[in-house]
């Protein structure tokens, strides 16, 4: 796994930044609960693309099994976003639910079905995973409700035709060519 990528979801314990973080080897129970509230704060540090700003509540259930640990993610708030019609910011509502798994092991992996975190270190950083979580969240094509888009860009984009006097020569013109094609 490339260096840049191992950054973004696993860290050693020098790594930790922001707190997003759930320390799998230090778990005195076999279930324990993190929250966060993602902000503006949040977004701007992950640098995404989509996102930049918002406000999304994420509860997380860890539970310890015999083969590894199980992450259930809920989360739920509202994130602003490109209207894709008139480019405008929106609000956008985010809701889901989401399971990841990790184990302990020799280094740090991430295949996309199960994440390995280091022995050594025992922590896993949940930031990228939580940014792609709630990113995941919103629909392809996110518009404003109807009549809410910009009002100039949407004059640009559906142009009025207004109906102009036809020049009573045109109009000769036009039913003689009429006359004409039935022949």
């Amino acid at each position: 796994m490339p260096e840049f990528i191992k950054k973004s979801y696993l860290c050693t314990p020098m790594d930790i930044v922001d707190g997003y973080i759930v320390d799998l080897k230090g778990m005195k129970d076999d279930a324990v609960s993190h929250h966060w509230v993602l902000s503006d704060d949040f977004f701007s540090a992950v640098q995404g693309d989509e996102i930049k700003h918002g406000q999304v509540d994420v509860a997380l259930r860890v539970k310890r099994t015999s083969e590894a640990f199980e992450l259930d993610f809920q989360y739920e708030g509202m994130v602003e976003v490109e209207c894709d019609r008139c480019l405008e910011l929106m609000n956008q509502p985010i809701q889901g639910q989401c399971s990841l798994r990790a184990k302990m092991g020799e280094e740090d992996d991430d295949d996309g079905e199960l994440i390995t975190v280091a022995e050594s270190s025992g922590i896993l950083n949940l930031e990228w995973h939580l940014y792609e979580m709630v990113a995941l969240e919103i629909p392809i094509r996110h518009v404003h409700s109807d009549g809410e888009c910009n009002d100039k860009v949407m004059e640009c984009l559906n142009p009025q035709e207004t109906e102009k006097p036809v020049d009573p020569r045109w109009a000769a013109l036009e039913a003689l060519k009429t006359k004409t094609n039935k022949k």
